[in-house]
């Protein structure tokens, strides 16, 4: 009986009622939202605009553990070898992660895509995977595109 009256009190390890009620309302006024959205066919935004294919490049990405990666042209010759890798190592690692999810062989190129209106893409074609990589910074896009002038 004793070791239970000097037992703190679980009072304050509990979420307010208040915070819970907050993010209950919340996650109803998302689902309101979205719900609207899709029955009166709202188009969808933050989509790229559709533009023209300008340049196209193949290539292998490596992965060297967390932050190293070996890039291969489409005739699996060298054309990077980095042991920091950078923002390119990221990309691969993001390859290697969904391709890891949907079962697809580790070794298959992907696709460096560059667009009439700026836009530089990788895309997996064995995953559906993507990146828009302007999304990252123009120093981030550069180390592709410097993949592309190459």
């Amino acid at each position: 009986m004793q070791a239970t009256r000097n037992r703190p009190s679980d009072a304050k390890d509990m979420i307010p009622k208040p915070l819970l009620l907050a993010m209950l309302g919340l996650v109803l006024a998302t689902l309101c939202v979205v719900s609207f959205s899709v029955l009166t066919g709202r188009e969808p935004v933050g989509v790229p605009a559709p533009a023209s294919l300008v340049a196209e490049r193949t290539i292998y990405l490596q992965g060297g553990g967390a932050q190293a990666v070996t890039v291969l042209d489409e005739n699996h010759d060298l054309l990077l070898d980095l042991p920091h890798g950078g923002f390119i190592t990221v990309i691969q690692n993001g390859v290697q992660r969904a391709r890891l999810t949907a079962h697809v062989d580790q070794s298959l190129p992907v696709r460096i895509v560059e667009y009439a209106n700026g836009r530089l893409t990788v895309i997996d074609d064995h995953t559906g995977w993507s990146a828009e990589l302007g999304a990252f910074g123009s120093d981030n896009k550069a180390a592709f595109e410097r993949l592309m002038s190459q």
